[in-house]
């Protein structure tokens, strides 16, 4: 069985956003305190592939505009690849006694992709006005917040790691949203920057990002949360770039290099933060050592 280039690209393409995932994760339990746990890191990892690639498995007819590269890739192979990775991820979480976790995104981004129909009624999240933005940051936050649960109070969480987490996976999932307000306009979909307009958008998000890492940084310095000065350096720099640079529709012609950095430093701002931290860490230990 030949699978064609299209059908790679289509299970290639969550592996960033799933990385980026586990180093949310992983600087959740940097900001606590706890030891890295391997295995939830790896389970976070499936999950979260197999929920994103159900997604674009299943896309809508904004996706037919937006992401035109996945059309002709078959969509069998993919759903095979969700259900293997699923399976995978939730036997992990089981070994941590947190089985329950690995079913919640999956399910969401069914209900948010597909729909469900129960007799005359529909359910179906995706295509109404915020709904992507609040499933996508309220879904990783709450997990996240769920299993740090295991090793920290109600109170820290609830101030601290779930609105962190929340704001920054809803101003992530709104900067992509300039990326394709050609096709949710097409296909009737009113997204914030399509019903506030880019500037206001934009000062929307920098207000936000602004004001989260401040908090943050106000939790450290007053010992609420371990003080984690390069990651959130880093992911204050990055916020603030593409708040800026990537708040404007995106061109018919825009370049590649354009899109790669867009991608990178949008989903992969935790991964840079978690690639500096432990840099500076080594350099640190290495000049203490010496």
């Amino acid at each position: 069985m030949c699978i064609d280039t299209p059908t790679i690209k289509l299970l290639r393409v969550s592996v960033l956003v799933a990385f980026s995932g586990v180093c949310k994760l992983h600087i959740a339990f940097l900001f606590l305190g706890i030891e890295p746990r391997i295995t939830i890191y790896l389970a976070a990892f499936l999950v979260i592939y197999a929920t994103y690639t159900l997604d674009r498995a299943t896309g809508g007819k904004e996706d037919k505009i937006n992401k035109k590269e996945f059309i002709s890739a078959r969509k069998n192979i993919a759903l095979v690849f969700c259900l293997v990775t699923l399976a995978a991820g939730s036997w992990l979480f089981l070994q941590e006694n947190l089985l329950i976790i690995s079913f919640l995104p999956f399910i969401i981004g069914y209900v948010y992709s597909k729909g469900i129909n129960i007799g005359r009624i529909s359910l179906k999240l995706k295509g109404n006005f915020g709904m992507k933005n609040l499933t996508v940051a309220l879904t990783w936050s709450s997990i996240i917040s769920a299993i740090i649960l295991r090793w920290v109070s109600i109170p820290i969480v609830l101030l601290f790691v779930f609105p962190f987490f929340a704001i920054k996976s809803f101003i992530n999932t709104v900067i992509y949203d300039f990326r394709d307000i050609k096709g949710d306009s097409a296909a009737g979909i009113k997204t914030l920057p399509i019903f506030l307009g880019e500037r206001r958008t934009r000062s929307l998000l920098q207000s936000m990002h602004i004001t989260l890492h401040l908090w943050i940084a106000t939790a450290m310095f007053l010992g609420f949360v371990r003080p984690q000065v390069t990651v959130l350096m880093t992911l204050g720099l990055t916020g603030l770039i593409y708040t800026r640079y990537y708040t404007r529709a995106s061109r018919e012609n825009e370049s590649k290099c354009r899109r790669i950095m867009r991608d990178v430093i949008v989903d992969g701002e935790f991964i840079m933060a978690v690639i500096l931290d432990v840099i500076i860490d080594a350099i640190i230990d290495a000049i203490i050592s010496f």
